[in-house]
């Protein structure tokens, strides 16, 4: 790739992708509400996602477009919260679109966020693209919102994918660290019934998996998750095997809606079962290098 933009592209998945594709190609921009700035060969510009202010001009003859944008789900569920939630992905994904509209060199790509949250709850049924069912709740309804602003209005000149992404596992940030932590504490026990799936993905196999989906050229909806969505008491046994912590102490639904409420967060995050396999992945020839739970463990505790 020649030119790389990446929208949102400094929160943790966006320094996934920037340390991954930094050196595969010849120019990167970085959208953010931080300043404008250039460092090394990444240029940072400012942008508030939901207006023009100049940033639109450097999506001119970019390969690809990775849109990152939308508030953290990790808060209280609001109505304040609720409303940024919805309206930070869908005004970014509008202006994006207005903007790959009146680009006369549009790029060629543009992979848009969406989340395998998609999903209803499931401890039976394995969710792929095609037969995935999709549930009516106020998670759900985001990420159906969310698809729709962004399949709706047509880009001839450019490919869409969607990414169903799943919990992307990294060293440095995400989901992992306070996990990890928690379970060093002594709290690495189920968490609930402890049966609920966790559909995961290391953080390297995230940005090889957007790698592969702009060589290949897959459009539409792609489930961004390893081939195998784990139980949350497996889950949290196995991490605490690999840390060599004796005892994890299990966390009950009560507590956990107690320290939820503690922290600012929602029992959802832990407790939905999000049983999600990569099906479009898988038959496009995507070979996973963490693809296993125990092997991912291995890497993001050495």
């Amino acid at each position: 790739m020649k030119k790389i933009v990446i929208a949102a592209g400094t929160g943790f998945l966006g320094s996934v992708l920037v340390d991954y594709f930094q050196e595969k190609c010849e120019e990167m921009v970085i959208l953010t509400r931080g300043k404008s700035k250039v460092v090394g060969k990444i240029k940072y510009v400012n942008w508030n996602a939901k207006t023009f202010s100049g940033w639109e001009t450097e999506l001119k003859q970019a390969d690809v477009l990775i849109n990152l944008a939308g508030k953290s789900v990790d808060c209280r569920y609001n109505d304040a919260n609720k409303a940024e939630i919805l309206n930070s992905r869908i005004n970014s994904t509008n202006i994006l679109a207005q903007a790959v509209l009146q680009c006369q060199q549009p790029p060629k790509h543009w992979l848009n966020s969406s989340t395998s949250t998609i999903y209803r709850f499931s401890l039976d049924k394995q969710m792929d693209e095609t037969t995935g069912k999709i549930g009516d709740d106020f998670s759900m309804n985001v990420a159906k919102a969310w698809e729709k602003a962004f399949f709706e209005t047509e880009t001839p000149h450019t490919m869409k994918t969607a990414l169903r992404t799943s919990i992307v596992l990294g060293k440095k940030g995400g989901a992992f660290v306070p996990i990890k932590n928690l379970a060093k504490l002594g709290f690495g026990g189920k968490q609930g019934k402890g049966n609920q799936f966790i559909s995961w993905i290391h953080e390297t196999d995230f940005a090889r998996a957007l790698e592969f989906i702009i060589q290949k050229q897959i459009t539409g909806v792609v489930n961004i998750v390893s081939p195998t969505p784990t139980p949350n008491k497996v889950f949290m046994n196995t991490l605490c095997k690999k840390l060599k912590v004796p005892f994890g102490f299990p966390i009950s639904i009560t507590m956990l809606e107690f320290g939820a409420k503690i922290i600012g967060t929602e029992t959802e995050l832990v407790l939905k079962s999000r049983n999600v396999i990569p099906k479009r992945l898988v038959e496009n020839g995507f070979e996973f290098k963490y693809g296993e739970l125990e092997k991912a463990f291995n890497q993001l505790t050495s």
